[in-house]
């Protein structure tokens, strides 16, 4: 925390620049490129808990640019272990609200964000608290660049149907299952977390993708 943590942090205030947060990487493959073009693919995990996923991926896309998120310091602390132990270049870290950091980031910026097994809050009267709200699909809809996905995953059942009624309701994504299959089973590469694996939730996880449309 005192020694990594200071370099890999987004800073506290002004807007993010993912280019300059990641100055200093080399040019990327041209295999390593954003789907949408435009450069290295920008992805942001939000609530990466700790960290398995996040390095895990940025491991296997070495030039990519992932932008963790995570409000607790010991979810923060087990990321930076994994970070060294993998010795992960293209990583950067915000300890606090995920809110705060796509306020800052610019209109298309992301391609690519993750949310996996966010806290279902379940009692009807905490609802409120859920991460997922209107206001905030339409903070996602502002950062990901037309293309880009949203990936959502939870092992409560009520919390699948809010997140994907608020989704549908939002005219900038549209949701990509076509059948059962598409919603049980995890996209390809997903990399099982600690929090998935204890299957405290009352369902089977469910696997929800969204695409940003062209339009607002």
């Amino acid at each position: 925390m005192e020694t990594l943590l200071p370099h890999l942090a987004v800073p506290d205030e002004g807007a993010i620049d993912p280019a300059a947060l990641f100055a200093g990487m080399d040019a990327p493959h041209p295999s390593a490129l954003s789907p949408q073009g435009g450069g290295e693919p920008v992805i942001l995990e939000i609530g990466f808990g700790g960290g398995e996923h996040l390095v895990a991926q940025a491991s296997t896309k070495p030039r990519a640019r992932f932008i963790g998120v995570e409000p607790f310091m010991n979810g923060v602390a087990s990321c930076l272990r994994h970070v060294k132990e993998a010795n992960a270049q293209n990583i950067r870290l915000h300890m606090g609200d995920a809110r705060d950091v796509l306020a800052r980031l610019p209109d298309e910026g992301v391609d690519l964000t993750y949310i996996l097994f966010p806290d279902p809050w379940p009692k009807a009267r905490h609802h409120k608290r859920r991460l997922i709200q209107a206001a905030f699909v339409e903070a996602l809809a502002r950062v990901l660049k037309p293309g880009g996905e949203v990936r959502f995953a939870t092992d409560w059942a009520h919390y699948a149907e809010w997140t994907l009624a608020l989704f549908l309701r939002s005219p900038a994504f549209v949701w990509t299952a076509e059948r059962a299959a598409d919603w049980r089973a995890p996209w390809p590469g997903h990399v099982t977390t600690r929090y998935e694996a204890k299957r405290l939730g009352d369902c089977a996880p469910i696997w929800l993708r969204f695409v940003r449309t062209s339009s607002r």
